[in-house]
């Protein structure tokens, strides 16, 4: 098979394709056969050597889609499409980024849909993430007011639309005035122009703050993002945009506003059902949800991939396929 290898962190320059044996089968796992993936953040950041405790080589790549090539064990039949994400993918054990990967049978999500593999590929970190983050962190409820921090992000995207669903007001950011109409086109009724510091804009428009935070700068815009949420409020810091892990000097009663919450979304923590993937899969096939997507590469091409990522312009999810 063809797998995208990096041996040392550095650029995109550093994921090579070689020729390797398939993964040797053993029990409690499964082998997948890689029709498509995501590119996601804590990929780049891990092939810049920034997540502790990756070994290289390393296959990188923490979300695919696929369909089964053999589960000893009986429970997925071959032929079978499945998604998986986090658990380990692409850090503690090689990952998607190659044309077969082997992965834990708990991580597999089966699911029916008719929808273009590439289109696919975009799903399951997205889903997982958003539906997370709003329903099992925030918990967000009809009525309440949401501030998306990072909002032309592809996981800025689909939570708007996902938060509009649920009967949430949306209130995003950007630091690109011209924008604004992507933010509005997928949901968020109101826009503010992220300059480093919103919290004094967002008291403009609401004085009170709002009720709920989506965090997906990170660390660099995380005590800007609370002073923006109302007394009770809570903050869900989701993504790291700004590629940074820690707060310099920490001190929680002051960097933490009286009776705001504070918590994290980390997919490889704590996962949605799967009856919840197979009805997000619906939505979108549906039209009910629209995909961001950015642009579809195939594997022998993953060093453009990652540049495109590098460059903060794709507009959306980024696809890799494994067909030649």
């Amino acid at each position: 098979m063809k797998a995208a290898v990096i041996s040392n962190p550095g650029g995109p320059e550093n994921l090579v394709i070689e020729e390797r044996a398939l993964p040797v089968i053993k029990d409690g796992w499964v082998l997948v056969k890689v029709m498509a993936f995501g590119l996601n953040r804590s990929e780049l950041m891990t092939r810049k050597g920034y997540s502790p405790n990756v070994k290289f080589p390393r296959v990188l790549g923490i979300e695919c889609v696929g369909v089964v090539d053999n589960d000893p064990s009986g429970q997925y039949q071959p032929g079978q499409k499945v998604a998986a994400c986090m658990g380990g993918m692409g850090r503690d054990f090689d990952g998607s980024y190659a044309e077969y990967t082997l992965l834990p049978k708990e991580l597999l999500y089966p699911f029916k849909s008719h929808l273009a593999w590439d289109q696919l590929g975009a799903l399951p970190e997205m889903f997982e993430t958003v539906y997370g983050s709003l329903h099992l962190a925030l918990k967000i409820k009809s009525g309440d007011i949401l501030l998306i921090r990072g909002g032309t992000s592809s996981i800025g995207l689909l939570a708007a639309q996902m938060a509009k669903q649920s009967g949430v007001k949306v209130v995003a950011t950007t630091r690109d005035d011209g924008r604004k109409a992507m933010l509005t086109d997928n949901g968020a009724q109101n826009v503010i122009i992220d300059s480093g510091e919103i919290a004094s804009k967002v008291r403009e428009v609401y004085p009170t703050g709002v009720d709920k935070v989506l965090e997906l700068i990170g660390t660099v815009t995380l005590k800007d993002s609370l002073a923006s949420a109302a007394p009770g409020g809570s903050v869900c810091m989701t993504g790291m945009l700004a590629e940074k892990w820690s707060v310099a000097d920490f001190a929680p009663m002051e960097f933490i506003p009286a009776t705001v919450s504070l918590t994290v979304y980390d997919s490889g923590q704590v996962k949605a059902g799967k009856e919840h993937f197979q009805s997000f899969i619906n939505d979108v096939e549906s039209g009910a949800i629209k995909l961001s997507l950015g642009k579809v590469f195939n594997l022998a091409d993953i060093q453009a991939a990652h540049q495109l990522m590098d460059s903060n312009r794709a507009g959306g999810k980024i696809v890799v396929t494994t067909n030649s």
